[in-house]
């Protein structure tokens, strides 16, 4: 893992830590209370969500750079 990634990846976990912060923070104002099962709940759909869409992503760019959305078509041949 480069240098690079890295910082990527602890800047991407310390932007969700402010944020988690922020949601509690903006929640306790209202006072809505949450038990920790719904803390958990909260916490599994935001991980689930993230993970879900990093890994279309990753299949989006992996198909796209190996060929699999290439359309083959016989009049575009040039011979």
């Amino acid at each position: 893992m480069t240098r690079t990634t890295l910082l990527v990846f602890i800047g991407a976990a310390f932007a969700a830590l402010v944020a988690g912060w922020g949601v509690v923070m903006l929640w306790s104002d209202f006072g809505v209370t949450m038990t920790p099962h719904g803390w958990a709940a909260y916490a599994f759909g935001a991980i689930g969500s993230l993970v879900l869409s990093g890994g279309l992503f990753w299949l989006l760019f992996h198909s796209a750079r190996h060929g699999h959305d290439d359309i083959e078509r016989p009049e575009d041949d040039d011979g």
